[in-house]
Order: structure tokens, then sequence, then C-alpha cells
């Protein structure tokens, strides 16, 4: 596996299904990992479990919306490690109102809840980057992963403000790519993954029933990924280390699909 020793990562949402199986496989990896969330009491527990386990995280209580609270945990993670290499912006979700179900129309959308889930992961990717990037970039050295989705490449019914800020959030990946080769070198990459479909708390009641059979939706997504199966939180692990070692190295750009074939299928 790819070794990590030495660097010092920082993962949004990192008490999350997803964010604390990337947490862990960081750990694994040997990187000193600042855990960020906004839940106190999610992520005491956590970090203090990967601790007694012999690997190296904090805690890091803030909003990925809010630049005070992210400039401050930018400070712990420099006071207590001397540097950032990693970035992980893995923060984001949906709201109901962004969505549309079968029996809506579009004309029902809820602009103000567009607007929250916009902000949540697209300017929740962005101004941790702005935030946590730069002291990257003071030292031309470091390794930003966002966490896209399925719903970006092609129209998923039912998501479209999760669809459309997850497309955003594709765009800014190659924009940052390229904006920071120019600037500050080969030495700062930016690279997105999109996982296929993962049950998580916010997804699980749409893709399972209470006695874990599997809803209309949830049949649906299975009968279209060639795997035949839903994602493992640890199957995304992976990527993220090749993603973030020098076994990468001249890779920036690009969105790695990790969804069992989804993306490959046309249906037929």
């Amino acid at each position: 596996m790819f070794s990590l020793e030495g660097k010092v990562a920082i993962v949004t949402g990192g008490a999350g299904v997803l964010g604390s199986a990337l947490v862990q496989g960081l750990v694994g990896a040997g990187a000193k990992v600042g855990v960020l969330s906004r839940t106190k009491e999610k992520i005491d527990s956590f970090v203090s479990k990967i601790n007694s386990n012999g690997a190296m995280a904090i805690g890091l209580i803030a909003d990925v919306l809010d630049r005070e609270q992210l400039d401050a945990a930018k400070d712990i993670v420099l006071e207590t490690w001397g540097k950032i290499d990693i970035l992980v912006n893995c923060a984001g979700g949906n709201m109901k109102g962004a969505t549309i179900m079968p029996d809506q129309q579009f004309f029902d959308l809820s602009i103000d809840d567009f607007s929250r889930v916009t902000d949540l992961n697209l300017k929740g990717t962005v101004l941790p980057t702005v935030v946590f990037g730069q002291a990257m970039a003071e030292h031309k050295s470091g390794c930003i992963i966002n966490i896209s989705s399925m719903a970006a490449a092609q129209a998923i019914t039912r998501v479209l403000g999760y669809s459309a800020s997850k497309a955003a959030v594709d765009n800014f990946t190659k924009w940052m790519a390229v904006e920071m080769a120019h600037k500050y070198g080969d030495g700062m990459r930016v690279n997105a993954i999109a996982p296929g479909f993962f049950i998580a708390e916010q997804n699980r009641s749409l893709l399972l029933n209470e006695d874990g059979s599997l809803t209309a939706r949830g049949q649906t997504i299975v009968n279209e990924t060639p795997m035949k199966r839903f994602g493992e939180a640890e199957e995304l692990v992976s990527t993220l280390l090749w993603l973030c070692s020098d076994a990468s190295r001249f890779v920036t750009g690009i969105i790695v699909p990790v969804d069992g074939g989804f993306s490959a299928f046309s249906g037929v």
C-alpha cells in the first residue's frame, strides 16, 4: 500500500460514514490527520479511538462555510504539526427542498434549499481550499482531493441541487489543478474522487427499507451497476492514497470514478 509517513492531512466531514473511512485510511498509511467536523461529540469519540490505536489525529471543530472557524482550525494544525500536505474536501450533502420527488415538478423546487445545498457542496469545498490550500501553496507542495459524485457527470433523477453543485465541484477541481500548476509548479496537485452509490445516513432511507431490503430506487441503482451492489466506504481508500502519494505525482485535474462500473454502463 502507499506510504504517507510524515504527511499531515485534513479531512473535512471527517466524522461521517465516508469521511471516517478516509481518515482511517490516511492514518493507516502513516499520515497525521486533522479530523474536521461541526459535531464535537462525534469527533471527540472518533479521534480518541484513532489515537488509542497508536495513530495521530486531532479533532477540529469547524463549519466549512465559516472562514473564521476554518482559519482557527488551520492555526491549530500548523501549531501542532507545522505544515499541511493534504486536504480532503469530504463535507457535503443534500436537502429535501432541493430534491424533486416523483410526485413533484421542477417548479416545486425550493430555491432557498437549492442555495443551501450549493453552499454546502460547492462553497464548502472552495472555502476550505482557500484556507488550507494557502498553507500548501506557500511551500509549493500539496495535494487537494475533492469528493464528487456520480450525480455530477450524468443526470440522476430527483437530486437536482446535489447534482448541480457536484458538477460545479468537478469544474472547480479542473480549474484549480490548472491554476495551482501554473502558479506554484508541479508540487501542487488537485484531483477528485467520484464515488458511486454507497450507503450513508443521508441516503439510507432512499435506498434501503427498514428490513434492509432494497427500495425500488435502490434496486434500480443496483441493476444499473455492473458489479450489482453498493460500494463499501473502505473501497475509496486505495484511490485516495494513490492520489495523495508520489505514485500519482504526474496526475492532476482528474475525477476518478469508484463506482462498480456505473458510469461505464449504458443500460443496454
